[in-house]
């Protein structure tokens, strides 16, 4: 198509990158180091008419440029890159394939699956190293000119610390597709995210802080639409900038915002999930949207000496390359534009062992870690690893810089484990319960370092660990070979839904007693949305393409007697949490540091009150364990000297002081995970206990009056916390 040009573009300038309105006209800049040109495209508001093609006059430090005078926002453009076809040596310009901005800020439009979206013919004998000469543009998303968002500074954040924080892991489109009170056209959008409703259930919860699986526009990948599925969790993203087109109920970016603010006003943080480890084009023979047009040898990782194709360090086709400086920039120029247009608060980063990578492997002094230590605003912000990817050395828990909080799944298996009944891991547990120093303590860092969970996005809710022995991912199509396969579950007696009264109780009871872990455990607590009343995936541990029921979260079922009970449960332990230091605690405990003579800052008993000896940790049948946790009341988030320290047990003079006359806080936790009730014998027979929570009973069952007995019976796989003093709360 020869189009007529009336216009040309000044130079403009190549800083910033992107499409910015100045007030006067529209420059653009896009980074290419390898491209012999590039046009800028325009389009009708609509997207569907390509108007003018523009040359892209300047190129300055390989970042192409111009600047379009007398034009406003709501200009829908998208680009196309000339230069070499050469697969073998990395390069993949074909001009004929309209391209996304990678900086763009809104979308227009969706990918619609036809050939002509791929830069090789699909069905060449010579595969990718064909070419296709057909234009993409009617298939293709366009990038849409925004007037900038303005940084909110001025406006209060929540800031919680780490060491009182609570996350909840929830997903924009599923926690209001079924939610009452809410207009249709706004559910499973930003506009019904912030709904006071939500946002009172968060705070009954006691949950400081909201994390949203991807935001970021995404793919809905032709695979899935053959088999009329969609792409739910959103890991596949086409824009860094852009919000999910779908999200948004009326296309207005200020939905995003204000969602966030609601979340602001009443105390809350929120943390996106993002996804900067791939992209969606996938692998060679994927389509050609974005990054692969613009620049292929220098946005992903190639295999050396066979650059046709990709390193897939991440299962997903492709890697992007966090070597190249301009791959660096630009992931930090888009966490910026999300923190300070949208005043998110963190962000956790999906397969963050990609993003550390080197040439020579996982490196926590990484260019990207570097860049991101330094940032002036991002460095201040929450920051949280998925803290692997399946390439060479990907495992990388308790590796990542000290400035990162890190998901932990040992803490998830070691706790599953222990409550589904496998033998030899009261070791496990026990090192799980306190934070795991074994993987955390060093560098300086803290507890709050370890993400504690028993379920998440990804695998079987809380509700299913108790319900199912194997998945069951019938509904995605795949054979059953998708999903984990260790799920360290337990069914309780019959596979799926029971209407056994003995089993269902059991299960309630399995399920109380691992939240307790969750949420009393040394490190940063972290709830699956639903999880706090009962939410079922029907068995399907990945449900990843299940945009529906089987995934959206039921607030009917939440409110029957057993949903509200539950609920009430989690409240109770947030509250336990949030009333003792020791529970919050920003120093490892080691069981090196008295608070009083003969009263230890940890310690670990069996069921007689006796200390577990190392003999009895390595007894593979026992099932039964105390734990003592104690603090002096000066002990808060900024207390005392470290464990390690020459002033780490308590001398005469200290004994002596004023603060040592103030009764300390001790929390006991009596563990029963045998298949027979157990009485329990409290180490120090001569202090007060306060039963402050009983996973045996649907809300707890907390304690006003003191246990005058020696002992307490605790049902078989259930937890009783007690305290020195009644919770506050």
């Amino acid at each position: 198509m020869t189009l007529i040009t009336p216009r040309k573009l000044q130079a403009g300038a190549p800083y910033p990158l992107g499409a910015r309105f100045d007030g006067l006209g529209i420059n653009f800049a896009v980074f290419s180091a390898h491209a012999s040109k590039i046009e800028l495209c325009i389009f009708d508001a609509t997207g569907r008419r390509e108007v003018e093609r523009i040359t892209l006059p300047e190129c300055t430090d390989e970042v192409w440029h111009g600047y379009l005078p007398d034009t406003s926002p709501g200009l829908v453009y998208g680009y196309r890159a000339y230069g070499p076809y050469e697969p073998h040596k990395g390069h993949r310009f074909n001009p004929n394939k309209l391209l996304l901005d990678p900086y763009a800020r809104k979308l227009v439009g969706q990918v619609r699956w036809t050939d002509a979206l791929f830069g090789y013919r699909l069905h060449s004998p010579k595969g990718d190293l064909s070419f296709d000469r057909r234009d993409s543009a009617a298939a293709m998303p366009k990038g849409v000119v925004i007037e900038e968002m303005p940084v909110g500074q001025n406006y209060p954040r929540p800031r919680v610390p780490w060491s009182k924080t609570v996350i909840y892991e929830a997903h924009v489109r599923g926690i209001s597709m079924q939610r009452e009170g809410v207009m249709p056209h706004e559910r499973g959008t930003f506009a019904a995210l912030g709904h006071p409703d939500f946002i009172a259930h968060l705070q009954k919860l006691g949950v400081t802080t909201i994390e949203l699986m991807p935001v970021h526009a995404f793919l809905q990948e032709s695979f899935l639409l053959q088999r009329d599925l969609r792409n739910y969790w959103g890991y596949s993203t086409l824009g860094f900038f852009a919000p999910e087109p779908s999200y948004l109920s009326t296309g207005d970016l200020n939905e995003v915002r204000m969602a966030v603010r609601h979340f602001h006003a009443a105390g809350i943080e929120v943390i996106l999930d993002v996804v900067y480890n791939h992209t969606c084009s996938g692998s060679e023979l994927g389509p050609t949207l974005s990054f692969r047009g613009l620049d292929n040898a220098s946005y992903y990782r190639l295999i050396p000496g066979q650059e046709r194709y990709y390193i897939n360090d991440t299962g997903c086709g492709n890697t992007v390359n966090m070597s190249h400086p301009r791959v660096i920039q630009m992931v930090l120029d888009s966490l910026r534009y999300w923190a300070q247009a949208f005043d998110i608060d963190g962000f956790r980063f999906d397969l963050c062992s990609t993003l550390g990578r080197e040439p020579t492997g996982f490196d926590p002094h990484s260019g990207f870690f570097d860049a991101l230590m330094q940032d002036p605003v991002l460095s201040q912000l929450k920051l949280i690893a998925e803290p692997w990817d399946i390439g060479p050395g990907g495992y990388q828990l308790g590796n990542h810089p000290p400035r990162f909080a890190e998901w932990n799944d040992k803490f998830r298996d070691g706790i599953r484990r222990f409550w589904a009944g496998a033998e030899g891991v009261r070791g496990e547990f026990a090192g799980r319960m306190l934070g795991s120093s074994d993987l955390f303590d060093h560098h300086h860092r803290k507890p709050w370092a370890s993400v504690n969970f028993i379920a998440s996005h990804d695998g079987f809710t809380l509700r299913d660990l108790v319900c199912y022995e194997g998945k069951h991912n019938e509904a995605n199509g795949e054979n059953g070979n998708d999903g984990h396969n260790d799920n360290y579950s337990a069914n309780w007696g019959i596979e799926g839904p029971s209407d056994d009264p003995a089993i269902e109780q059991l299960r309630a009871t399995v399920q109380r007693s691992m939240l307790t872990c969750v949420f009393l455990a040394q490190g940063t607590p972290m709830l699956l949305a639903g999880d706090e009343f009962h939410r079922s995936q029907r068995g399907n541990n990945n449900a990843y393409c299940q945009d529906n029921e089987i995934s959206w979260v039921d607030w009917t079922a939440a409110q029957s007697e057993e949903a509200v009970a539950l609920t009430t449960y989690v409240g109770r332990l947030s509250a336990i949490r949030r009333d003792f230091p020791v529970l919050l605690s920003e120093r490892f405990l080691h069981g090196r540091r008295e608070i009083q003579p003969g009263l230890k800052d940890v310690s670990w008993f069996d069921e007689r009150g006796t200390p577990i000896s190392v003999e009895d940790w390595q007894n593979p049948v026992a099932r039964a364990l105390t734990l003592q946790c104690a603090s002096a009341p000066a002990d808060d988030a900024t207390g005392s000297k470290d464990g390690n320290s020459s002033n780490s047990t308590s001398t005469a003079a200290d004994q002596d002081s004023p603060q040592s006359a103030v009764q300390p806080d001790i929390i006991l936790m009596f563990f029963n995970a045998g298949h027979e009730a157990i009485d329990f014998t409290f180490p120090r027979p001569g202090d007060a206990h306060y039963l402050l929570i009983d996973s045996n009973v649907p809300d707890g069952a907390a304690s006003i009056e003191p246990c005058t007995e020696a002992s307490v019976q605790v049902a078989a796989h259930s937890v009783q916390v007690f305290a020195n003093r009644p919770c506050r709360e």
